[in-house]
């Protein structure tokens, strides 16, 4: 019996071993600064992170530790933003500015400090104050921890594709201009494809993302829409797709020759290159335009896929081969891809739908007006949700008040129901009652006690146009139970439930003139934004912030900020 004793205690003293062993101390160092790029004919100064567009990729094994140290030596105001990380007792370094914390002033430093446990694939960084994020940003990769592997065939390479859009303009001083006078800032000049815009832009011929592959090998595309204000169609000529992972959870395999990608989600794809060797084939991205008679860029970026071999040492003069994508205006595409992906059951870090729900939540979410102080209606586009407009705290972040208890930062009012019932998807509301179009500015909260599980309805309406919204939660995934169009019924939709492999994820394109049923635990304390990921919409208002109270231990209560934390 002592020898078992001592057996188990070895074996345990090698496991300990060897999961510390496994995990790893990753550090970099981003310098943010200020850079001149050429692109569609013209000098632009722009802000990047290391000298480059997209900036540096962040590899790490799932279980390792990073360390990002922030220099900004930009002339903007600053803040990282991890899309998609947890940030388990690590919510100092989420990154949203006024949310988590203050921006990093220019000449200052920060050192983000987080941990990567229970996630794999692919997430991103970005920019989380103004309109950075357009240029700063880049791609995270997170691999299996030593002795795991992939739930899918072994891919000979991986490549990153990171979508973006390009201004030939100071994009800080777009997006100041468009908050001063509430109308959305100019179109983008160009999308890109890891910052390159393609041949179909004025002096871009060499300006285009090329990849070479070998016939027979299996490629995984880690593919990430950076872009600010659009959801993007992509497609490869002659090649299909197996999307095996969405916003770092795996999926169910998932054949298919499109794939619809709003702003802040990611998507795996296996690639089989199986053309002949010398063909060359267009991989290409434009725009899905859910909201009718709204402007929007309709360019196409594209990259070139170059099958290499003995018999291609002129492949890159022959004819190129374009796919046929959708029409910009397809719904039923992007929602067949967006409404199709289900989770991997059993596989790596696989969480299953909690049944009891504690809190119930009705949240419509739209574009509407700014009142004048005269109660005249001014040109200002505003946005809600749930009636409220969001504005960010100017003297504290909602977190350091939260932590210290400082009051008249935040209010922890916001409704779990609307305050007004309408029918929410009809065009023509606001003729019977324009006052809906009329949303009250505050910084409002929902409180959550730890570990409730919450029911999110998700209701888009239509008082200004119905649009397809990507909304973002920090640090959490929430199941999609379902989708549809319309208004959500609950007596009619809750038997549309998808309770067994619904997607998990962080990011949710929820339908245009239609709804979402998202859930999710809070069992993650600390001030957690949710907001449209279409960039023009969080400055109108298209945000919220769910405050988690601390838990019962020490192990589930917000640490102390760290000594670095940025000051206002």
């Amino acid at each position: 019996m002592e020898s078992v004793k001592v057996s188990l205690a070895c074996a345990l003293l090698l496991f300990v071993i060897s999961s510390i062993a496994s995990a790893t101390i990753v550090e970099h160092t981003f310098n943010v600064q200020n850079l001149t790029m050429s692109r569609l004919c013209k000098r632009q100064v722009i802000t990047v992170v290391n000298g480059s567009l997209p900036g540096p990729t962040v590899r790490v094994k799932e279980g390792d530790s990073l360390i990002i140290h922030v220099i900004n030596n930009s002339p903007h105001n600053i803040t990282i933003h991890w899309h998609g990380i947890f940030h388990r007792l690590t919510v100092w370094a989420d990154g949203p500015s006024m949310i988590t914390q203050c921006p990093i002033q220019p000449g200052h430093r920060y050192a983000y400090r987080f941990n990567i446990t229970g996630q794999e694939g692919t997430l991103w960084w970005h920019a989380h104050s103004s309109f950075l994020r357009a240029t700063v940003y880049g791609a995270i990769i997170i691999r299996p921890k030593p002795g795991h592997s992939y739930p899918f065939p072994k891919p000979h390479k991986e490549v990153p594709i990171l979508f973006g859009e390009w201004w030939n303009t100071d994009v800080v001083a777009l997006e100041e201009a468009a908050i001063a006078t509430g109308v959305p800032p100019n179109n983008s000049d160009a999308y890109t494809i890891n910052g390159l815009p393609g041949n179909l832009y004025p002096c871009s011929k060499d300006r285009m993302f090329n990849l070479d592959v070998v016939k027979g090998k299996l490629y995984l595309l880690r593919i990430i829409n950076a872009a600010m204000n659009n959801q993007l169609f992509f497609k490869i000529a002659n090649h299909k797709m197996t999307v095996v992972a969405a916003d770092a959870v795996y999926t169910n395999p998932y054949l298919t020759d499109v794939i619809a990608i709003a702003p802040g989600q990611t998507v795996d794809a296996l690639l089989y290159a199986d053309q002949s060797i010398g063909s060359s084939y267009y991989m290409a991205a434009h725009p899905y335009a859910s909201a009718p008679g709204v402007p929007f860029p309709n360019t196409t970026t594209r990259g070139v896929i170059h099958y290499i071999g003995s018999a291609s040492k002129t492949h890159r003069t022959k004819r190129v081969l374009m796919p046929k994508l959708p029409s910009f205006f397809d719904t039923p595409t992007a929602h067949r891809f967006y409404s199709n992906l289900t989770s991997l059951v059993g596989g790596p870090h696989w969480v299953p739908v909690p049944r009891h729900v504690d809190e119930e939540m009705l949240v419509t979410i739209g574009l509407g007006l700014e009142a004048c102080a005269d109660n005249a209606t001014c040109p200002k586009f505003s946005a809600s949700m749930n009636n409220h407009s969001f504005v960010l705290p100017k003297k504290l972040s909602i977190l350091e008040a939260v932590f210290n208890g400082v009051e008249g930062i935040f209010t922890p009012d916001f409704p779990s129901q609307p305050p007004v019932k309408f029918n929410y998807t009809d065009p023509n509301i606001t003729q019977i009652n324009p006052g809906l179009l009329f949303a009250q500015k505050t910084t409002s909260a929902k409180v959550l006690k730890f570990n409730t599980t919450v029911d999110l309805v998700l209701q888009n309406h239509a008082l200004i146009a119905a649009e397809n919204h990507p909304m973002h939660l920090h640090g959490f995934n929430f199941h999609v139970l379902a989708q549809g169009f319309g208004n959500y019924d609950s007596t009619r939709d809750r038997s549309k439930y998808n309770l067994v492999n619904p997607q998990f994820r962080n990011t949710l394109a929820v339908p245009v003139g239609g709804w979402a049923v998202t859930r999710f635990t809070a069992d993650n304390p600390g001030a957690w934004i949710m907001h449209c990921h279409i960039d023009v919409h969080l400055p109108f208002g298209l945000g919220m912030v769910f405050v988690v109270e601390n838990g019962p231990t020490k192990s589930t209560s917000v640490p102390p900020p760290p000594p670095d934390l940025p000051r206002c």
